[in-house]
């Protein structure tokens, strides 16, 4: 037997504003109960002793190392803009000041 009922996802459904028909309440219904009873189950198994974790696999890091390194020529950066004005990028005004 489902843990979720009809009225408890109609009620909800009624709180986000979703319009669901009697065919769909009865559907989730039962799809949120089998959710819910999955949960159920794993959070048996689940002890003090097993560690949570968020991969099966151990993941490191594989990034370089964030080195610094001296700026691009203006000219360089510049030379593929559309339009430049005082060696900066020129866009079109979008807030209608002067």
């Amino acid at each position: 037997m489902s843990t979720i009922s009809r009225d408890e996802v109609a009620r909800v459904a009624a709180l986000a504003r979703i319009d669901l028909r009697p065919d769909e309440v009865a559907r989730l219904a039962g799809e949120l109960g089998v959710i819910v009873e999955s949960v159920a189950r794993v959070s048996e198994v689940a002890t003090a002793d097993v560690p949570a974790t968020s991969h099966p696999l151990p993941l490191t890091n594989v990034f370089r190392d964030d080195v610094p390194e001296p700026a691009l020529p203006i000219q360089d950066v510049l030379a593929g803009a559309p339009q430049q004005e005082n060696g900066r990028f020129a866009v079109p005004q979008i807030l209608g000041e002067e």
